[in-house]
């Protein structure tokens, strides 16, 4: 049986540029695009040229050698010509090879957003798809809240579709603009509008206001659709948009739709994804979503032991598809609710090979639950669980003791009359017998203990010189200002390797030492420094 083919639609770096927080430069959009361009996505919209000077410095030259590098801008405005409106001429005047306009497809809307009549939007749309095309770019529109404005009033959203279609547009997109519209509804909605215009020709673009994202995504291509529309990661305005890392996967995984539907990314590329999903929030330096489906790290990790048990043997029995199709891997984490098939399984991960009736494994598990129990959290810090493992099974090399360390901070007026705050640490070291006393300043007294640390580490301060703290999390695990307090560290380095790192006392300073030399010990363990 012939497969539909299904097109994809990213729309990271103009939709995905309105949420909060997220600030792309030109070079940042060069990356991004470069990366969905090498994945295989058939459209990547870069912007809305003319807008700002980030878009419009980025439209200068195509930005894609597969992908169809598209703009994204409103159709003409009521009332002006087409070749008078400014904001069409940039569109029209870009390096793009295809324009997807931006129309109103609900009449509330016409009425209070543009101030026009429902037949001057629907010219506006004609003559903007038609210019497009006369231009030699590929048109589209997205009919912005077509759903809401089809329950509404379905005869005018249908009819600013229907205005799009005939004019030549090879792209009409629905789109559910508040996310508000649940799976079922767009099922029944689609239905209706492929009776009018053909599936090959529509397009689906939704929010995730509800988490309805993805699904009503996927409940489009079931009723006929055939360009899907989506973000790395699900990054969006409000709640976001359809997250194409999750849509993908099941796209070619699922029998439900890889039987029926085919889309142009390969089985290799598939494999990239995580890589994808990780290097975009690496890009935007912020921590990615554990729990995300497929390519979270958490996506096939368990850490019930009788779930790691039958996992072990069978992975089928907790994975609803085999991690390695998607880039990702299992994780069988350990904690206080672990059995001995989750130590073992980990331990082996990590190269330690371990007889399941040695005596140090007993220890090594009643040692980890004791520890939990104190408020360490070993599932959230795989390089201390790795380094008190090697600690009780193998050993770990002792690089460097601190001797000492005081951390002071300083509250008082500087010469101009502003207050600030001051902190500075001290800490003596011995490293292989060397002693090292290192002074620094920082941002609050965990980072000036940290840049003490790393002042001057002897013989290993080029093991280091590449080392990042990328995260700092803290926990008050029982109340109180005399409270037990937990600190969870990211490290990383030039490998892109990311490893985390904890440490519990009732003083947060000695909770971060212990995470912070942690670290530093585990980034010299792995870099096989020599003692």
């Amino acid at each position: 049986m012939t497969k539909t083919r299904l097109y994809l639609f990213d729309t990271t770096l103009r939709d995905g540029a309105q949420t909060p927080g997220i600030d792309f430069s030109v070079e940042d959009k060069i990356t991004i695009a470069n990366l969905l361009d090498d994945f295989g996505l058939d459209y990547v919209e870069g912007g809305y040229p003319g807008a700002n000077p980030t878009d419009t410095a980025f439209f200068q030259q195509n930005r894609t050698q597969n992908s169809t590098f598209t703009a994204f801008g409103m159709t003409k405005r009521a009332g002006v010509s087409v070749s008078n409106d400014p904001g069409l001429a940039a569109l029209l005047n870009s390096s793009a090879s295809a324009i997807c306009y931006v129309a109103k497809a609900w009449d509330y809307h016409v009425r209070v957003a543009l101030g026009c009549t429902n037949e001057e939007n629907l010219q506006s749309i004609a003559a903007s798809i038609k210019a497009a095309i006369d231009a030699g770019k590929e048109a589209m529109l997205d009919c912005e809240h077509f759903f809401d404005g089809y329950k509404a009033n379905p005869e005018y959203a249908l009819s600013c579709a229907k205005t799009a279609y005939d004019a030549g547009a090879r792209w009409v997109v629905l789109c559910d603009t508040n996310g508000g519209t649940l799976p079922g509804e767009i099922t029944s909605i689609v239905e209706a509008v492929a009776k009018v215009i053909p599936g090959s020709n529509l397009g689906i673009h939704t929010h995730d206001d509800t988490e309805q994202a993805v699904a009503n995504t996927l409940a489009a291509v079931q009723a006929g659709v055939c360009q899907i529309q989506g973000t790395i990661n699900g990054v969006g305005e409000r709640c976001g948009n359809a997250n194409l890392m999750s849509i993908i996967p099941t796209l070619m995984l699922k029998s439900e739709y890889a039987d029926k539907f085919e889309i142009g990314i390969s089985s290799d590329k598939l494999k990239e994804i995580t890589r994808l999903s990780r290097a975009f929030d690496e890009l935007l330096n912020r921590a990615p979503q554990d729990q995300s489906a497929y390519v979270g790290t958490s996506a096939f990790a368990t850490k019930a032991g009788i779930h790691a048990s039958a996992l072990l043997k069978e992975p089928e029995t907790y994975e609803h598809v085999p991690p390695e199709l998607i880039g990702n891997s299992r994780h069988v984490m350990v904690s206080d609710q672990a059995g001995k098939s989750n130590f073992l399984a980990e331990l082996s991960k990590r190269g330690i090979e371990v007889d399941k009736s040695d005596p140090r494994l007993d220890t090594l598990i009643s040692v980890v639950k004791e520890r939990e129990a104190n408020g360490y959290a070993y599932e959230s810090a795989d390089a201390s669980f790795e380094l008190l493992a090697r600690r009780s099974l193998g050993g770990v090399p002792l690089y460097f003791e601190v001797e000492s360390f005081r951390v002071g901070v300083e509250r008082r007026f500087n010469a101009i009359g502003d207050i600030v705050t001051v902190s500075e640490a001290v800490v003596k070291l011995n490293v292989g017998g060397e002693q090292f006393l290192s002074v620094a300043e920082g941002q609050g007294p965990v980072n000036a203990l940290d840049s003490a640390l790393r002042k001057d580490l002897g013989r290993y301060q080029e093991y280091i010189a590449d080392l990042e703290l990328v995260d700092y999390k803290v926990r008050i695990l029982n109340g109180g200002t005399e409270a037990i307090t937990r600190v969870l560290i990211e490290s990383t380095d030039n490998s892109g390797k990311r490893w985390w790192t904890v440490g519990v006392s009732d003083n947060i300073i000695d909770a971060s030492l212990q995470a912070l030399l942690d670290s530093l010990t585990y980034k010299l363990m792995k870099s096989d420094a020599a003692i």
